[in-house]
Parts: C-alpha cells; sequence; structure tokens
C-alpha cells in the first residue's frame, strides 16, 4: 500500500490520525521496508564494484528511525533495541508476509539484467512464487564475501540467540547434507500478527495446536473448595504474582527450573478444570486445555511432533497449559518388552522433558494420583488434592446451582435436603439444569419441583453404575 504525503507528517495532524485510525503499523512497515530495499541494493552495488565498503558491510548512514506512534513494530525496535544486523534479518523475515513480491522487485531494480544471482540465496516453492529469504540471504547482505563477518553474522541465526530464546525467529532445518544456511528465515506466525495488525490473536484448536481456549463467566464464589485446597490455590497465585520478581530482583534464576508445575487430582466433577479456568481470569492468563487422547498418536514420532507444536506456540506467552485426563500420557512407564514399550517410554520423557522447560504454568488433572508415575511426582511444585464434597459442601453447592429467580415448593428447602445425594459439583449442575428445563417446558411461575430435581439425581447415580436410591423418604 502506498502511505499519501501527508501521512509522513508527524508533527501535524498525520501522526494523530494514523493512531486514531489504527495505521501506525502500516506506516512503520512502509518505512521499515523502504530501509531494507536500501539495504538491498547497498549491498548489491557494492557487489557489481558500484558502490563503496563501510564498517557495516552495505551503508553506514542507513539506518532506521521508527516512529514513535505507539505502533507494535515500533515499539518492539524502540524496546528490544536490535543491532542493524538484527534489523535487516528481522526485516527479511517479515516482508513476504507484509508484500509478498516487495523481495523480487528490490532485487530487479538493483540487478542490471536478468538472470540468477546465487550470491542472494532464497528459494521459491509452489505455494508461492515470490522470493523467500533464506540464511544464505541474509549473510550475503550483511557480509557479501567477507568470511569473518560472515561468521559473526551467523551467531544470530543460532539457537542460542535471542531471536531464538524468545522464540521470535529462527532458521528452518535443512535436508541432510544440504548447505546449513540454506533453509528459509521463519518469523514467529504471532509476531507477523503483531508486527501487521498489531495484537496477537489467541490460537485456534487445529492439528498444529491441539488446545482449546476455555473460559467461564462464573467466580471464586461460586466455587466450593475446603480450605486446605484454597490455601493451595494461593500459593499458585503467588508464583504467577511474584514469579519475576523472585527470579530477576532476587536472582533465582540460575537455582529455579522455569515455569511452576501443579497436579490436581480426584474424582470426576470436583472442580479441577473449573479452578484452572478461574486462575487464568483472575490473573490475566489465557488457558488453554489440551485432551491427551487427541495427542498420543498410535503412529511412531508423531505424539512428540504433536507435542512439540503445542509447547512451541505456547513458549513466552504466559499461558496457562491444563492437561486434562493427564494419566492418558503422564501414566506410569511400563517395562520396555518390545518396540511399541520402547516407544511410549520415549513419549513420556519426551513430554517430560517439555514440562520441565516451559517457563509458564502448566496444570495437570488425573482422577487417580496413583496412575501417575513417580518420575513426574517427584517434579511437581504442587499436589492438590480435590476431595469429595462432603454433606456441607454439597449443601453449599446446590444452593449456589439454583438460579436465583426460581422457588421451591412450599415448606421445603431442597438444597439442605439434597446434600444427602453423594453427588460431585459436575453432577449437581447436571441435575439442576435437567429440573429448570422441566420447569420451563411446564410454563407459568418458577417453580421447581422436587421429582424433578430427583429424577435429574437417579440419571447422574445410574451414569456411574451405582443403583439410585431415594433419600429424601426418609424425611417424609
Amino acid at each position: 500500500m502506498d502511505i499519501p504525503e501527508f501521512w509522513l507528517d508527524l508533527g501535524g495532524k498525520g501522526a494523530k490520525a494514523a493512531r486514531a485510525d489504527g495505521m501506525s503499523n502500516a506506516l512503520n512497515l512502509h518505512h521499515s521496508l523502504d530501509f531494507l530495499g536500501q539495504v538491498i541494493a547497498a549491498r548489491i552495488r557494492l557487489w557489481l564494484g558500484k558502490g563503496e565498503e563501510s564498517s557495516t558491510g552495505t551503508s553506514e548512514s542507513l539506518e532506521l528511525a521508527c516512529y514513535d506512534d505507539g505502533s507494535a513494530l515500533g515499539t518492539f525496535i524502540a524496546s528490544a533495541r536490535p543491532s542493524f544486523e538484527e534489523l535487516v534479518i528481522l526485516l527479511l523475515a517479515l516482508a513476504p508476509h507484509v508484500r509478498p513480491h516487495f523481495l523480487d522487485q528490490v532485487i530487479k531494480e538493483a540487478l542490471p539484467g536478468s538472470g540468477d544471482f546465487p550470491e542472494l540465496g532464497g528459494v521459491r516453492d509452489k505455494e508461492n512464487r515470490g522470493f523467500l529469504p533464506t540464511g544464505e540471504t541474509a549473510l550475503f547482505l550483511l557480509a557479501g564475501a567477507d568470511l569473518s563477518k560472515r561468521f559473526e553474522v551467523q551467531r544470530i541465526l543460532t539457537g542460542d540467540h535471542w531471536f531464538a530464546k524468545k522464540n521470535i525467529l529462527h532458521l528452518e532445518p535443512v535436508k541432510a547434507g544440504q548447505p546449513l544456511w540454506s533453509g528459509r528465515l521463519l518469523l514467529n506466525r504471532d509476531y507477523i500478527e503483531l508486527f501487521t495488525l498489531g495484537r496477537i490473536s489467541a490460537p485456534s484448536f487445529s492439528a498444529e495446536f491441539p488446545a482449546q481456549r476455555i473460559n467461564t463467566e462464573l467466580s471464586w464464589d461460586d466455587l466450593v473448595l475446603s480450605a486446605e485446597v484454597l490455601a493451595q490455590i494461593e500459593d499458585i497465585k503467588g508464583w504467577i504474582e511474584h514469579n519475576a520478581v523472585l527470579l530477576n530482583d532476587l536472582g533465582m534464576a540460575k537455582k529455579l527450573k522455569p515455569g511452576y508445575r501443579a497436579l490436581f487430582h480426584g474424582s470426576p466433577g470436583t472442580g479441577k478444570t473449573l479452578t484452572a479456568t478461574l486462575l487464568g481470569k483472575y490473573t490475566g492468563r489465557q488457558v488453554f486445555r489440551i485432551d491427551l487422547s487427541t495427542v498420543v498418536s498410535k503412529y511412531i514420532g508423531e505424539t512428540e511432533k504433536n507435542l512439540a507444536a503445542l509447547f512451541d506456540r505456547a513458549k513466552n506467552r504466559e499461558w496457562i497449559l491444563f492437561f486434562d485426563e493427564a494419566d492418558a500420557l503422564f501414566g506410569k512407564r511400563t517395562n520396555v518388552k518390545d518396540a511399541h514399550d520402547r516407544y511410549a517410554n520415549q513419549e513420556v520423557s519426551y513430554l517430560l522433558q517439555r514440562v520441565e522447560e516451559f517457563d509458564g504454568l502448566i496444570i495437570l488433572a488425573s482422577n487417580f494420583k496413583a496412575n501417575m508415575d513417580e518420575a513426574f511426582l517427584r517434579r511437581f511444585n504442587a499436589i492438590i488434592r480435590f476431595p469429595f464434597p462432603k454433606e456441607a459442601e454439597r449443601v453449599a453447592i446446590w444452593r449456589k446451582s439454583f438460579p436465583e429467580n426460581i422457588h421451591f415448593e412450599a415448606g421445603q428447602d431442597l438444597p439442605e435436603m439434597l446434600g444427602k445425594f453423594e453427588l460431585a459439583g459436575g453432577s449437581i449442575i447436571n441435575v439442576v439444569q435437567h429440573a429448570c428445563l422441566k420447569m420451563l417446558a411446564r410454563g407459568g411461575e418458577h417453580l421447581l419441583r422436587r421429582e424433578d430435581v430427583l429424577q435429574g439425581i437417579r440419571r447422574e447415580v445410574e451414569k456411574e453404575g451405582k443403583v439410585f436410591k431415594n433419600l429424601l423418604q426418609e424425611n417424609d
């Protein structure tokens, strides 16, 4: 897109309009691509003997001064303060996503004639006919044929650089025997969104990201937990709030493993998922539920691949990863009897490694702690048992579960009476839903009948293969 001249008048109304209309990203991107085009042209002129060498290898006078307009790209550059070389590599990786044919146009204008120019590196594929920059492209632009300078630039493309550590940019792995730096420059999709749209959207469930974001309209007041469980939940809140100070200000980063790992175990419906969701809601973190049944594959190597995609996407995002039915993969490792057992144990070991490396909060939910591998249990920061609610707690859950604008048959304190039934919170909600639907189907006043509630309880009890007994008859 061409930016009109008045947008460039940052001292007047143009800059204000850019900010107001969301054009600030476009303004800085336009300026940045112009800067990158000058760098490319300067290097090609130098290579063809039509320019002069300088300390930067291209042109010392080239300098990107991003507009202080609050744009995502401008803010990132001001905060990260990348070097000239780092900035060129970042813009190279970003350019195909902003203007797919930008690099083709710049190169064509800088070269005297048609034909191949292998020094530039780059690749083209069937899906995208435009020039896709590689590590060789970056090395040529920033170092030319200077081997010493090329080795310096190569360090930016390694896993030890902050680009890779912060999951911003990396070099695509190449096939065995291929030149190491011929892989494409790959910019993390989150940063592509950030630099173009000004925000990072939550990923959708897919094969590449087998997790679903979970939310709730409930609050802590809607959750009935014992005092002991609530105290342990407060410890997790404390880690979320103070971990950065603990690691950086108190110098504990070298002594502690990154992240925090918690195991929630207990019967279904006792509040494990809701607790994880509320932790995210009240600490400003997104919570993603991973159903391990969708991750584990019967094909060798596929489970690790699925997990790698998940953890790579979540890196440095301050998400809460909630692994439901965790014993599907985190369960006890088996004795190796055949190749299948060996690969299953490799999957467990790989997951253990990624869990320990993750810098955010990981919560594993299991119905039975006994199913979990002891090697995992030793590595948890917190193991929290969600006990089956006692009668007084069940009464509290019933009271919180019924809508406020309904009433019961005269002379009955139904929630108090229903506490006798041994149901967890999840089952109680199902019963309330059933009874309320029956009430609405009848029409008229919002009068909730006891027999509708008992019918719902019967269904929940029989779901678990148990025999229903009407405990309310004892009081009649």
